[in-house]
């Protein structure tokens, strides 16, 4: 498939500002460690698009990634539960991330990422639980998983399908592993055609054909378990 552009438009810090973007919206949520500025830079193809801090929770804006051509947000939402945080920023943080699910008319889903490397965590599944109470959808995606062994990327995909129904999809930023299965989930829930892989096959050899540069650097297809 043929992946698309990101491109930093906007951040935000009100809950104002979060209500007045027109454009349908897919947020990003996960802890403050779990790897979320490093998946944007993997499902971007680029190093430095989102900065990735060496300071977790560090982070306190909100990101808005316009996904070209295909003309909707990806939202980057502040992690969460960094225990250094003060319990004033955790409350206030907690209270806009509440308000932006709820209030938000043109969020359409929640990709969830989750740590590959640890069990389910209170936090993670207080939040998937509040999205699917508000009838928000969740997409569970596990991060780290080039940091796990097979066992535990196995275990960790049974413990979240056992919660929410659905097993998480397996992805590695530092490889790019699980990029096209996780971009194939998000154009579902956007309602975006893709081409199905006998067209895009076509239209690579026609591209080549012509002496154009094809279809490079192709992720390999995620769902199950990293290699």
């Amino acid at each position: 498939m043929q992946e698309p552009e990101l491109v930093l438009e906007a951040t935000a810090y009100t809950i104002d500002q979060l209500l007045s973007r027109d454009w349908r919206q897919i947020a990003l949520a996960g802890r403050s460690n779990v790897g979320k500025s490093s998946l944007i830079n993997a499902m971007a193809r680029r190093r430095t698009l989102a900065k990735v801090s060496s300071t977790p929770g560090k982070t306190r804006s909100v990101n808005y990634y316009a996904v070209k051509p295909w003309g909707f947000y990806l939202v980057d939402l502040p992690g969460y539960g960094y225990a250094r945080a003060s319990h004033e920023e955790r409350r206030k943080w907690a209270s806009l991330l509440e308000r932006y699910l709820k209030e938000c008319r043109e969020l359409v889903c929640l990709v969830l990422l989750v740590d590959g490397r640890l069990a389910p965590q209170k936090i993670d599944v207080q939040l998937a639980e509040y999205a699917k109470s508000i009838g928000l959808r969740v997409i569970p995606v596990l991060t780290k998983a080039d940091k796990c062994k097979q066992r535990e990327i196995g275990a960790r995909r049974a413990e979240w399908k056992q919660i929410l129904g659905v097993a998480p999809i397996v992805t590695s930023s530092a490889s790019r592993f699980g990029m096209k299965a996780l971009w194939q989930a998000v154009c579902r829930e956007m309602d975006v055609e893709l081409p199905d892989e006998g067209q895009a096959a076509s239209v690579a050899k026609v591209a080549a054909g012509a002496g154009g540069d094809g279809c490079a650097g192709q992720s390999p297809d995620a769902g199950g378990t990293a290699s």
